[in-house]
């Protein structure tokens, strides 16, 4: 018998763990070379995972719905009647796997911190806790002392989801030196404890005629990054008013000969990412990011840009160093990310890394917005509908009346370390430089 281990591959540099969906096969399958074993899923793509050798599917490690770190054996497979790929050969992501189809966006870069413990397992050594337990143990103010005496029904006898979430909603009910106060206090107001244990021994029921639909995971996921954010970051959010009147000529002007030429159809959405770009440096602390505190400056200008997909959620692919591209270059990046978002075909390295987001809630009709900071970035800007309105315009003949093309820009930043002067300054920069664009310029 000569075994191979399938390992769970890495998905992009911030990505640290991942959830499995779905086995597609069980322990005595044949498998062959590359095809789909198992779908899985991060909080940027979900993904299949392809055999990395031929043979019989022999063990699997792990449930459906377990989250399981990078680089963790999930499954083995018997090469002794297939062509063997030898050793315990990791596999390669970036190659190999293609995106089923996600969720959004959004996006949520959090450093991975190793967690072995001093604590002991079932099986003597080292106890090891995944980081999505760690931020559950955290969030609940669970002790590491205390999350060393749940007992796991994991790998190795490992603290899973399962268990950490199942001793969250046993911990009241287990008396312990910690809760012994809080006792002494029921014990006070018999009355309030037990309707407040009544209440929740019951379903909440909805009045009227309503209907209750149950979030997909995606959904679920946007929601803990909204609401991640909101915690994390102060938000402040300015806005200013441009005139794009040239930008909206010139694009008109250009459009048909610039798809000819290019194969490629050009929106604003390029413009603005190459006005935002200029601006970023000039202006580097709004492509940062906090760490304790500590600034982290980005040097490479990687620029996300919130797009709709056919479910109605937003996902956010990133153009990477959109410093280093031409508007030719950025309408082929912004065309083909938005492609792929729209059609599942992302690859996981497509929504990491970003450094400023770019989110247009125009597209929908809204004139502007007041959008929520894509963690761990500190600034995002929302350009609202372009409008005809009657503008005054000075001259130095007097002025006068003219119908001008007008649109509202927002940015949203972090309080923490921008403040309203430098978060205005730099709004009215990219203003600026969409209102003096070059209506003569030559792609």
């Amino acid at each position: 018998m000569s075994l191979v281990d399938l390992v769970m591959p890495k998905l992009g540099e911030s990505i640290m763990e991942a959830t499995i969906l779905r086995w597609h096969k069980k322990p005595g399958d044949k498998v062959a070379q590359d095809e789909p074993v198992l779908d899985i899923a991060t909080d940027k793509v979900d993904s299949e995972v392809p055999s990395i050798a031929e043979g019989t599917l022999t063990e699997v490690l792990f449930n459906e719905n377990d989250v399981v770190p990078i680089g963790t054996v999930i499954a083995r497979i018997d090469t002794a009647n297939g062509s063997a790929t030898t050793g315990s050969t990791p596999a390669q992501a970036p190659q190999s796997i293609a995106p089923v189809y996600e969720e959004a966006k959004v996006v949520e870069e959090v450093p991975y911190q190793p967690a072995a413990t001093a604590a002991t397992g079932s099986t003597g050594g080292a106890r090891f806790y995944s980081p999505l337990v760690l931020n559950i143990a955290q969030s609940e103010g669970i002790s590491m002392s205390e999350l060393e005496n749940i007992p796991g029904t994991g790998q190795d006898g490992r603290v899973s989801k399962k268990d950490i979430l199942a001793y969250v909603a046993n911990r009241g009910s287990k008396p312990t030196a910690a809760t012994q106060t809080v006792q002494v206090v029921t014990q006070v107001q018999p009355q309030v404890a037990k309707k407040e244990e009544t209440a929740q021994n019951f379903p909440v029921v909805y009045q009227g005629n309503v209907e209750v639909i149950e979030m997909d995971r995606m959904r679920k996921l946007i929601a803990k990054h909204m609401v991640d954010s909101k915690h994390t970051s102060a938000h402040v959010t300015s806005f200013a008013e441009c005139d794009v009147t040239n930008l909206v000529l010139w694009r008109e002007k250009v459009k048909k000969d610039f798809e000819k030429r290019e194969g490629e159809k050009i929106t604003f959405t390029p413009l603005f990412v190459e006005a935002i770009v200029k601006c970023l440096k000039k202006y580097p602390w709004l492509s940062s990011s906090v760490d304790g505190d500590k600034i982290i400056v980005k040097k490479d200008l990687n620029i996300g840009m919130a797009t709709a997909l056919p479910s109605g959620n937003l996902i956010v692919p990133v153009i990477k160093n959109a410093d280093q591209l031409n508007l030719v270059g950025l309408t082929k990046q912004v065309n083909g990310l938005a492609n792929a978002a729209r059609t599942g075909k992302l690859k996981p390295d497509d929504t990491v890394g970003g450094t400023f987001t770019l989110t247009n809630v125009g597209t929908f009709g809204s004139i502007m917005g007041t959008p929520i900071i894509n963690q761990p970035q500190v600034a995002i800007m929302a350009v609202g509908a372009i409008k005809k309105r009657p503008m005054v315009i000075e001259t130095p003949q007097g002025d006068s009346i003219a119908i001008r093309h007008m649109m509202y820009i927002s940015l949203s930043y972090d309080h923490r370390i921008i403040d309203g002067g430098l978060g205005s300054t730099f709004l009215n920069a990219v203003s600026k430089e969409l209102e003096n664009f070059d209506i003569n310029r030559s792609v």
